[in-house]
């Protein structure tokens, strides 16, 4: 067949190099579906999202239904006559109608060695979990969450201290590049997708605010992890007396043991604020108070002094 004729739906800075990346090969892009405008930053204007405005520059059409469940926004989409829809992170559901619309198929681009993990947060989770490496697969998408066959996947290493912005940023491109590949093979025919193993599935949820508090019985290692997947969203936090301590960067010593309870400040060094675990102590290098920035430990101390004191207590 010709060139085809593609909608790109995706909706953050996750989607934009993929997006990028179409258009630099030269595809034929008949549309952006991204979500709607959402509240965010100090007085809660609209923000359009990252997708939207690089679209808009390139004058792309643009289209933000809330939901792909209107048989009106269905109806609108056919008029587009998508050979091909491709999916980075949108965000929304793709209905039996939808998924049915375009002669080649919807793919989709997760960010995950699929059926690592399923779901909203796969960076996240890979993190949380000490996954040895992660990587991103193109797959053909079909009802179920994350359960389509899968085309072809990259890995990369996640290696110990890398945080969740820079893993991201890493499939980001990971997953244009390893797009830019296989569209090409899609296309043609040349390329047969092979079911996954639901045995092997993970469920990646979204987060939520639970997930971001320091339980300090956890061991140092646990912690460590959890506050470098989440650096620099949504970032993890301890409670510090009436207020919370958000933790940007810590490193775990898995051989020095706690020698007080759990969320006990054990002492202030220049190299960062050691803290009792449930299983050795980590050392927070990296902190914000409420209505302050990130600092670096030395110069949070020269205005700050913890030790002695329960991170974590009511």
């Amino acid at each position: 067949m010709n060139a085809p004729r593609l909608i790109f739906a995706g909706t953050p800075e996750f989607a934009v190099p993929s997006l990028q990346i179409l258009l630099d090969n030269g595809c034929s892009l008949a549309a952006v579906y991204t979500q709607p405008d959402r509240p965010a930053g100090r007085g809660r204007p609209l923000r359009a999202s990252p997708i939207k405005i690089r679209a808009q520059a390139l004058e792309i059409p643009v289209y933000q239904p809330l939901t792909l469940r209107d048989p009106a926004v269905q109806a609108e989409m056919a008029t587009l006559q998508p050979d091909l829809l491709v999916v980075v992170a949108y965000g929304l559901i793709l209905p039996p109608e939808v998924l049915a619309m375009p002669k080649l198929g919807c793919i989709n681009v997760h960010a995950s060695l699929l059926p690592r993990w399923r779901g909203a947060a796969p960076i996240h989770w890979a993190l949380l979990s000490g996954d040895p490496e992660t990587g991103v697969s193109i797959m053909r998408m079909e009802a179920g969450l994350d359960t389509g066959p899968v085309f072809t996947q990259a890995a990369c290493p996640t290696p110990r201290g890398i945080t969740g912005g820079e893993l991201h940023d890493g499939l980001a491109m990971l997953g244009a590049r390893l797009l830019q590949a296989t569209l090409p093979e899609i296309v043609a025919g040349r390329l047969a997708p092979q079911p996954q193993n639901d045995a092997l599935a993970n469920y990646a949820p979204k987060l939520n605010k639970a997930d971001l508090e320091l339980d300090w019985s956890r061991s140092a290692l646990e912690l460590e992890r959890q506050v470098l997947a989440f650096n620099p969203w949504p970032v993890a936090h301890t409670r510090l007396q009436d207020s919370m301590l958000r933790i940007w960067r810590a490193t775990a010593d898995e051989e020095e043991p706690a020698t007080a309870p759990p969320g006990t400040v054990l002492r202030e060094e220049p190299s960062g604020i050691v803290v009792a675990t449930g299983s050795g102590v980590l050392r927070l290098t990296e902190v914000q108070l409420p209505g302050g920035k990130p600092l670096p430990v030395d110069a949070f101390l020269n205005a700050r002094r913890l030790t002695g004191q329960r991170l974590g207590a009511a």
